[in-house]
């Protein structure tokens, strides 16, 4: 028992430093082949931090344990508006561009919404799967588009330069090194996923824990831990402006790109049922809770300390439920 718990943790620190190697040596590299601070944003760093959601849903779709797959989606997306940009909002006030209210947000809940209307079979096939990926190069491809039409080269170079300093990320000028840090960060998020994953089903399993649980709780909250470190770092350096849009678009790449992944590879199973299996509750405070940032954003485009409280006491909640529920 000892062992599995040793075990979840070494899994979770290799999660967390692999994705910050991967962002880190991808970031470098792409800026150095002269790409644009806008593209590298919506590509390298946004699919760096969401890696270990998505290689951890993967490796257990393969491994047929699906309510982890889809749980760590679910759960992660939970803990990132919840949890995440609670925190960081009782650091100081969150402030965003206004297309994140208008249209970024929105597009989360269509999507979320999506989600679960191909989930009410208790299933998630490969076609749902294909239309999930489609979704995600669409979402990329528009946010290009809009953030080329509506913002200078010079605007977007600082505000990528704020985040890179705001999460730590700095330039490698090696090329030997930053193909290290790719090749090696890599590793580590497959195999940490592998440790994390193997590590928490023996943990449920000693326990008569479902996977559903802790696929909403233990994994979820691990997968996040680029995110969490990077927005709370970020706030200490007052630098937020950003947040909340990085953390919308895991949000979308999460249920797009991770799960439409996952479902791919194999056609992800709901047992129990849907309904029956009480996921239909978890999807939809999914929705409530990134429906929150809107009511809470959509006059001032901004998260206060008393927004913070209200989606920190959300999580805790859940988690609560979540908790009686196991017992």
């Amino acid at each position: 028992m000892v062992l599995s718990w040793m075990l979840l943790v070494i899994g979770l620190l290799m999660l967390y430093y692999g994705a910050a190697w991967l962002v880190k040596g991808a970031s470098s590299i792409a800026r150095s082949l002269g790409l644009t601070p806008l593209v590298i944003g919506l590509t390298v760093v946004a699919f760096g931090t969401s890696a270990p959601e998505l290689v951890v849903s993967v490796i257990s779709s393969l491994q047929q344990k699906s309510m982890i797959a889809v749980g760590n989606v679910v759960g992660s997306n939970i803990c990132n508006i919840a949890l995440i940009l609670g925190l960081a909002s009782l650091f100081m006030p969150v402030k965003t561009n206004a297309s994140v209210v208008k249209r970024d947000i929105p597009i989360m809940l269509g999507i979320s919404l999506y989600l679960l209307l191909i989930s009410l079979n208790s299933k998630i096939g490969r076609l749902e799967g294909a239309t999930l990926l489609g979704g995600i190069i669409i979402y990329v491809c528009l946010n290009y588009y809009y953030a080329v039409k509506g913002t200078k080269q010079a605007s977007s170079g600082e505000r990528f330069s704020k985040e890179l300093a705001a999460a730590d990320i700095e330039f490698i000028p090696s090329r030997a090194r930053q193909i290290t840090l790719i090749v090696v960060g890599i590793l580590f998020v497959v195999t940490g996923a592998e440790i994390l994953i193997d590590s928490a089903v023996k943990i449920m399993q000693t326990f008569g824990i479902s996977e559903k649980f802790i696929g909403l709780t233990v994994v979820a909250l691990g997968t996040s831990l680029p995110e969490l470190a990077t927005s709370v770092v970020a706030a200490i350096k007052k630098e937020m402006d950003i947040s909340i849009g990085n953390l919308v678009g895991s949000n979308v790449f999460n249920i797009l790109g991770v799960l439409g992944a996952a479902s791919l590879v194999r056609p992800v199973l709901i047992p129990g049922g849907f309904i029956q299996s009480g996921l239909l509750i978890d999807y939809l405070v999914m929705m409530f809770i990134s429906f929150l940032p809107w009511v809470m954003m959509r006059k001032t485009n901004a998260l206060m300390r008393r927004d913070g409280v209200i989606l920190l006491s959300c999580y805790v909640g859940y988690i609560a439920y979540l908790t009686v529920k196991a017992l």
